[in-house]
């Protein structure tokens, strides 16, 4: 269902980027899985982030069994019927509650540090997690944010059953929720990649996300402006490539996204890279280079000649649309789709004036590498080691300006917690600094 965390916040955003219009609104991830897909919703709504600690307090003997929930700052949310049944007693209270006390605080300082809370009261809070099994940490968590004075409480999550997120409507305002399967089983079903959130991984979304926000009120990012998203055809001869544009108000870019082999527009890495680039206020094309029958071809995705044909004649198609028409051109372009942008940049009179290469394969441009003008940033993980001797080759044949950024410990898709984000920081850098008009 979901490639990876960034991919479901990714889609989470885009659900609720229509639906949350306040401008007082504080995003909230459930540590530590929820915080990498809360990243990307705090991105796209250009809210603050930060994490809500919660405990559920179990009672004794039986600790699945919740009797109220434990918060920073000693909020605590106790359920008298449950009390009540269970014959929890004052000094059961007190006991669990000094237990579960101890580690909110310890976490609480571990994510966060020495930066105190984001104030809750009067706003609007949306808490994400990765996904809800039980519910009753969301439960927890939903109270502890409406004791801490929230106005508005809304609980977004990728995925969960029906039965579940029908029980917890009653603690949230709203319950959004993009997959509903009857039968969860476990979370990570859902998930090509569901490996361990790690503290450190926390702990940088936190710190990248709040030096955005610094970004962002220094004039640097353009999230709160409205956008076209328009649903494109691109008629290539007889050839009609389907594509996704979007394009900010107030835009002075667009970046071209030219996929690899066996990918296409849907490509979830390519659409959190766009989602990055729009945050900063640059247009993105996301579309096929080929049709379902073509892909069938394998030559057809190795054929750099044809690709790079192709993105040229639809870069001249964006020349008409009216959005799009007097923008600055970048190209991203990913393995194989690197080298149809780097031989589509150098041909005479191409509109590109910046490319980014991610895992790209520059070497199958061949002898036009020497005449791409496009200012031109390789990016490569150094564990990616024949990709990376083809990059450091390519780039001595490049005459234009240019950068090769190697990322420590990554791997060929950037799969490794944390790799991507750096990509797409990379990119925006390098699109905003050469697609500035003038």
């Amino acid at each position: 269902m979901f490639v990876d965390r960034h991919d479901a916040g990714v889609r989470l955003a885009q659900r609720l980027t229509g639906l949350v219009t306040e401008e007082n609104v504080v995003v909230l991830g459930l540590p530590r899985g929820g915080v990498p897909v809360a990243f990307e919703v705090a991105q796209a709504l250009g809210a603050p982030l930060d994490v809500i600690v919660v405990r559920k307090l179990g009672v004794p003997l039986q600790p699945e069994l919740g009797f109220g929930a434990l918060g920073e700052g000693g909020i605590r949310v106790i359920n008298p019927e449950v009390v009540r049944m269970a014959n929890v007693t004052p000094e059961d209270i007190a006991s669990v509650e000094e237990s579960e006390g101890a580690e909110v605080v310890r976490r609480a300082r571990r994510f966060r540090g020495d930066h105190a809370p984001i104030d809750l009261d009067g706003r609007t809070v949306v808490i994400v997690d990765d996904g809800i099994a039980t519910g009753g940490t969301a439960r927890a968590a939903c109270q502890v944010a409406r004791a801490r004075g929230a106005a508005r409480v809304i609980l977004a999550v990728p995925v969960g059953t029906p039965d579940t997120v029908a029980a917890l409507r009653p603690d949230a305002d709203e319950v959004i929720c993009l997959e509903t399967p009857a039968a969860l089983w476990a979370i990570g079903v859902w998930y090509s990649d569901f490996r361990q959130t790690p503290d450190g991984q926390v702990v940088e979304l936190l710190r990248r996300a709040a030096e955005g926000r610094a970004r962002g009120k220094a004039g640097g990012l353009k999230s709160d402006r409205p956008e076209l998203v328009e649903e494109v055809t691109m008629d290539i001869g007889r050839v009609r490539l389907p594509g996704r544009l979007v394009v900010p108000e107030g835009a002075e870019g667009l970046v071209v996204f030219v996929h690899g082999s066996g990918s296409s527009r849907h490509s979830p890495r390519n659409r959190y890279v766009a989602s990055v680039l729009n945050q900063a206020g640059l247009g993105t094309l996301l579309f096929d280079l080929l049709t379902a029958e073509e892909e069938a071809d394998r030559g057809n995705v190795f054929d750099i000649e044809m690709l790079a044909g192709r993105l040229v004649q639809v870069t001249n198609r964006l020349g008409d649309h009216p959005r799009a028409g007097g923008l600055r051109i970048g190209y991203f372009g990913a393995s194989t789709g690197a080298a149809a942008a780097l031989r589509a940049a150098a041909e005479p009179g191409s509109r590109a004036a910046a490319v980014v290469s991610r895992g790209g394969r520059p070497d199958l441009a061949g002898p036009r590498l020497s005449e791409v003008r496009a200012a031109t940033l390789l990016i490569v993980g150094d564990r990616d080691e024949l990709v990376l001797d083809l990059n450091q080759t390519a780039q001595q044949q490049l005459r234009c300006e240019n950068h090769l950024e190697i990322i420590p410990d990554a791997t060929h898709l950037f799969e490794e917690p944390g790799a991507l984000e750096i990509v797409a920081d990379l990119a925006r850098d390098w699109f905003t600094d050469h697609l500035q008009a003038g």
